[in-house]
């Protein structure tokens, strides 16, 4: 099989943990870490989930069904400071740290938006632009209590020095129609920002990759309880309030259009997981599958996608771009 050098992209995936709670020396980690991957030839990085802003692993916000602690209020405000405003001052922070490595930078980040907070995932290319901002869809199970949902809008697939790069966080990996809109859109590189450490992450993974005939990057996060604030609540019973406590067991991994991991998945250790992809490979794969196109069968099965934003407040008469009403 020739290789075309021209069509190799060097990439890395990046398994480690934030400062919780804590923007400024966070940024600084991403920083260092993508740093040391660019050094390594990699020309997009990828970081977990919640990575800006972290992952509130094992907090419960002091809520029961009809009730609701000032502890728990508090922990939610404190975690409101550290979430990152899109755009915003940490953005440009990203943007030059993307710069400075030449990279795309996709980035899970805590986002706040008024009162409001989501799990986003975010692409910025080696000029520092914003190319996608994708909020995600479907917290799962608490994360309900503190993260708001996104819609249609940020569905993105952006057009990248090294690709078509769209970025699904997490379990929206197990929404098919998710999956299928982002196959719609030629995505060539599928990020998955991630928390779950499960075994069953990695054939998710490589189901993916092989039914998308795209490559997939995952990257978890590799959290121990000394990430975490000092005063951070955490079951003693389960062993969470020792210092090394592994929290979150990382996972990440590479997988080739065709199901063969890459590399990884790397677990219970901080590490930069790093491949060379031949983007040919995509048009190898298609050969025999692909699902939106000559394995589809559009006449028994459509997908319809709302991509239009939905904005809790419509000023009538505003400005071109806004919302109508109906």
């Amino acid at each position: 099989m020739s290789v075309r050098e021209d069509r190799v992209v060097r990439v890395a995936v990046v398994q480690a943990a934030p400062v919780a709670f804590e923007l400024e020396p966070t940024l600084d980690r991403v920083a260092e870490l993508a740093a040391r991957a660019a050094a390594d030839g990699a020309r997009l990085v990828l970081f977990p989930e919640a990575f800006v802003g972290g992952y509130p692993k094992g907090l419960d916000f002091g809520t029961r069904v009809g009730r609701r602690t000032a502890d728990g209020r508090e922990w939610f405000r404190r975690y409101h400071a550290g979430a990152v405003e899109v755009p915003g001052p940490a953005i440009e922070r990203l943007a030059t740290i993307a710069r400075d490595g030449g990279l795309t930078l996709v980035i899970g980040v805590i986002e706040r938006d008024g009162g409001t907070l989501y799990c986003t995932a975010l692409t910025i290319g080696p000029d520092g632009a914003l190319l996608g901002r994708h909020r995600k869809l479907m917290p799962t199970a608490m994360e309900r209590l503190v993260w708001g949902f996104g819609d249609g809008s940020t569905i993105t697939v952006a057009d990248t020095a090294v690709g078509r790069v769209g970025a699904v966080i997490c379990w929206e990996n197990y929404m098919p129609l998710l999956r299928t809109a982002m196959y719609a859109k030629g995505v060539q590189l599928y990020c998955a920002p991630t928390v779950d450490d499960r075994e069953s992450w990695l054939p998710t993974m490589r189901h993916i990759a092989i039914e998308g005939r795209c490559f997939v990057l995952s990257a978890s996060q590799l959290a121990r309880r000394r990430d975490y604030p000092a005063d951070y609540p955490l079951d003693a019973a389960l062993g969470w309030d020792e210092a090394d406590a592994i929290l979150i067991a990382g996972g990440s991994c590479i997988v080739s259009p065709f199901g063969e991991v890459l590399a990884g998945p790397a677990r219970d250790s901080e590490a930069i997981l790093v491949a060379d992809l031949d983007l040919d490979d995509i048009a190898r794969g298609t050969f025999d599958l692909d699902t939106v196109g000559h394995y589809a069968r559009p006449d028994v099965f459509r997908l319809v996608v709302d991509e239009r934003p939905k904005r809790p407040v419509v000023v009538a008469g505003g400005e071109a771009g806004t919302d109508p009403i109906g």
